[in-house]
């Protein structure tokens, strides 16, 4: 045995935490190294299925299945420019409007952007516009206190920009594991990641006819000590999902994502037109008794 004395427990306790920290301190710089000497780039998509005239009905849900909101997806073309607008009317007043312009020549580019979030089932009200020319990002809106303010940044953007176009990049990949750039209100603007992968296929029916989509998972990579901190304090975003049916003619038929940060996570899906009853007309064959 040795002749030192052993600590006492609770001084050993103490020694362990101090340990326990400066491990995670060199976690933290060994990571932070790590990162600046490998930067990820995004990938541009190639167009393979370039976008035209749509106007697709969508409704917006909770996990459990309750309808919070009806939704529109309109798209027009002129030449290579496209201009795509995604809005949901909620059933409580509130808004969500979504407009990207996008180019279609070879690649998919960004040109501008702009959304618009407002009413109860957000908790701050804000707007945010993108150049992707200039660089300039806005974001526009109102703080715990009920004051307006305004970030406004000139920022290096990369050609791979996803901004209102996640959806229909997801469309064109030939194969994942793929990176995109992504510029997210927090409500200063910040460029992240969107890691994206496949998980298993899923199957789904249209009428009796089964079919199989491709299931994507969109992980936020946030980048720097912020974003190596963030799973520690529990402020990681949460994953997004996109289901896409593929083949010649692809088509989105599902996403369960938050339309904002630290909001819940809420599903889109296809909308089918309802009608009401047609009321009896004169050349409506009259019922027998």
């Amino acid at each position: 045995m040795s002749g030192r004395a052993a600590a006492p427990r609770p001084f050993r306790w103490a020694l362990s935490g101090i340990a326990a920290r400066n491990r995670l301190v060199g976690v933290v710089v060994a990571a932070l190294c790590a990162l600046a000497g490998n930067k990820v780039h995004g990938e541009t998509v190639p167009v393979r299925y370039p976008e035209g005239l749509v106007h697709g009905f969508l409704t917006l849900r909770t996990l459990d299945g309750r309808t919070i909101a009806d939704g529109d997806l309109s798209q027009v073309a002129s030449g290579a420019q496209v201009t795509s607008r995604l809005t949901f009317h909620f059933r409580d007043g509130s808004l969500y409007d979504e407009t990207a312009v996008f180019t279609q020549r070879d690649q998919f580019r960004l040109v501008s952007y702009r959304m618009v979030q407002k009413g109860k089932s957000f908790p701050r009200p804000l707007e945010m516009s993108i150049d992707s020319g200039t660089g300039q990002v806005d974001v526009r809106y109102t703080d715990d206190e009920g004051e307006t303010k305004t970030e406004s940044e000139r920022m290096e953007l990369p050609p791979d920009l996803a901004n209102g176009l996640v959806q229909t990049l997801l469309k064109n990949v030939r194969s994942a594991p793929l990176s995109l750039s992504y510029v997210a209100a927090t409500p200063k603007p910040r460029l992240v990641k969107l890691e994206i992968t496949t998980a298993a296929p899923a199957r789904f029916s249209t009428g009796q006819r089964g079919r199989t989509a491709t299931h994507y998972v969109l992980k936020v990579e946030i980048g720097g000590l912020s974003g190596l901190l963030a799973p520690l304090v529990g402020k990681q975003p949460p994953d997004l999902h996109v289901w896409i049916l593929g083949g010649d003619a692809p088509a989105f038929v599902k996403a369960e994502q938050a339309l904002y940060i630290g909001g819940p996570v809420w599903r889109i899906e296809l909308a089918s037109p309802s009608w009401p009853r047609a009321a009896p007309t004169a050349s409506t064959p009259a019922k027998k008794k």
